[in-house]
C-alpha cells in the first residue's frame, strides 16, 4: 500500500476569485474590511467571505474522501486545505486535528484494501447553510454529500456506496478581520459516515419495560468469512427484495408518511427507518400499548416504542420469533438486520439493514448519518471495538 505523506508544515497559497452568485444565493451583502489593519469593530461576513467558507468546508470534506481512494488524488503530498490562506484558512488546530484525520482514513484504506475493498474514485460536495454571526464568531451547518465508487475487487461489488452528513462549523477572526475554521462537529444524532474518524456518541433508547424480563440477543462474530448460513429469500411469505427496494429508495429521501426522528434528541432515525423498510416486505402490525414491546406498529399519527427505538426493536424480533440470531456479521442476507453497541455498556445504539450481498459481503443501509450500500468490512474497521448484533428476520 501506499503512504499518504501529509506535510508537517502546511504552506498556503492565497485563493483568489469571487464565487458565482448561486453559491451564495441569499448571503447578505455587506461591506467588507481591509484585512491589513487591525479591525477594532466586529468584522462582518460578506458574500464573498460566505463563498470562501463554503470552498473551504468543501476541501476539508474532500481530503477526508480523497484519503480513502486508492490511487489517485489521495495520493498527492498535500491536502486541498492547504490552498486556503489569509482572509479565510484552517487554525493551526484544526489543521493538526485533519492530518491526524487524513493519516486514520488512510491507515483504513489500507485495511479495507487488506479486506478485499477499494473505491476507485469519490466525490465530495458541500452545501453551506445560513452563516449566524455573533462578535467574532460565525457558525454555520455544512450538508455534505459524498459518493465513493468501488472497485472490483471480488467481483459483484454494488456500484457505489455513499452518504449525506451535516456538519456545524465554527470560524473565529482574528483581530485582523481574517477567518479561521476553528471547529468542526456533526450535527447530525448520530457520526458514521464511511469518512469519519470521530468515534460516534453513543445514543440512548427508551428504556420502559413490560413486567416480564426482557429478552437478550447473543453477540455476533466479526471474524471472516463467517461459516456457511444461507438464507432462503422466497420462504416465509415475506419479501426481502420489497425492503431492500424501499431502503434504497428512502435512504436520503425521508418518507412522509413517517415521522422523521433524525436530530429529534431520541437517538435519530435509524430504527423508525428500518421498522418501515420491514414493514414494506411485510411484517405486519401488532396493535397495543405504545411502550409494551410486545406490539409492533407505526404509521404517520403514532409508533409503538418497538417501532422506533434500538433496544425495544431487539426485544420485539426476539420475543415474537420474527427474528433469530447469527453467528456472525458475514451470514447477513438482504433484509436482515444488524444493530451496534458502540462501548459494549449493554445498550445497543444503532440499526441498519442489509440491502444487498455479494461474495460473502453484506452491504447496508440505514438513517442518521444517512448511508447506502456500505459494506460490513466498512463498518467494523471504523467500530473494530464495538458489540455486533446480527438478526436473521
Amino acid at each position: 500500500m501506499k503512504s499518504r505523506r501529509i506535510s508537517r508544515t502546511r504552506r498556503r497559497a492565497t485563493i483568489f476569485g469571487a464565487a458565482t452568485a448561486s453559491v451564495v444565493a441569499g448571503a447578505a451583502m455587506l461591506p467588507g474590511w481591509n484585512a491589513g489593519a487591525a479591525v477594532t469593530n466586529d468584522p462582518t461576513v460578506n458574500a464573498r467571505t460566505k463563498a470562501t467558507f463554503q470552498r473551504l468546508a468543501d476541501a476539508v470534506f474532500t481530503d477526508r474522501t480523497e484519503a480513502l481512494v486508492d490511487g489517485g488524488k489521495s495520493d498527492r503530498d498535500k491536502p486541498l486545505t492547504d490552498g486556503f490562506s489569509k482572509d479565510v484558512r484552517l487554525s493551526s488546530g484544526t489543521a493538526r486535528n485533519e492530518d491526524a484525520a487524513l493519516s486514520t482514513l488512510d491507515r483504513r484504506r489500507g485495511e479495507l484494501a487488506e479486506l478485499g475493498e477499494k473505491y476507485s474514485k469519490g466525490s465530495t460536495t458541500v452545501t453551506l447553510g445560513a452563516t449566524n454571526v455573533k462578535g467574532r464568531k460565525a457558525q454555520a451547518v455544512a450538508t455534505e454529500t459524498t459518493t465513493l465508487t468501488y472497485e472490483k475487487v471480488r467481483g459483484g461489488e454494488p456500484g457505489t456506496t455513499g452518504f449525506q452528513a451535516r456538519h456545524e462549523l465554527t470560524f473565529t477572526a482574528d483581530r485582523r478581520g481574517n477567518w479561521q475554521l476553528t471547529g468542526i462537529r456533526p450535527a447530525d444524532e448520530d457520526n458514521l459516515a464511511v469518512n469519519q474518524t470521530t468515534a460516534p456518541q453513543a445514543t440512548g433508547s427508551v428504556s420502559v419495560k413490560s413486567a416480564t424480563t426482557t429478552p437478550s440477543a447473543p453477540k455476533a462474530s466479526i471474524s471472516y468469512p463467517g461459516p456457511a448460513n444461507p438464507k432462503n429469500l422466497t420462504a416465509g411469505g415475506l419479501d426481502y427484495k420489497a425492503m431492500a427496494a424501499y431502503a434504497k429508495r428512502y435512504w436520503s429521501d425521508y418518507n412522509p408518511a413517517y415521522p422523521n426522528y433524525n436530530g429529534a434528541g431520541a437517538g435519530g432515525d435509524c430504527t423508525n427507518f428500518v421498522s418501515q423498510a420491514l414493514k414494506e416486505g411485510g411484517w405486519k402490525h401488532v396493535p397495543g400499548y405504545v411502550y409494551d414491546y410486545t406490539r409492533w406498529f407505526g404509521n404517520a399519527d403514532i409508533q409503538s416504542h418497538s417501532f422506533v427505538g434500538v433496544n425495544e426493536w431487539s426485544w420485539f424480533a426476539q420475543n415474537s420469533k420474527r427474528t433469530t440470531s447469527l453467528a456472525n456479521v458475514h451470514q447477513m442476507d438482504v433484509g436482515d438486520v444488524l444493530q451496534i453497541d458502540f462501548d459494549k455498556d449493554g445498550s445497543k445504539d444503532h440499526t441498519m439493514i442489509v440491502t444487498s450481498r455479494s461474495q460473502g459481503v453484506p452491504y447496508l443501509t440505514y438513517h442518521s448519518t444517512n448511508t447506502y450500500s456500505r459494506s460490513v468490512a466498512s463498518i467494523i474497521a471504523s467500530y473494530p471495538d464495538a458489540a455486533y448484533y446480527a438478526y436473521r428476520t
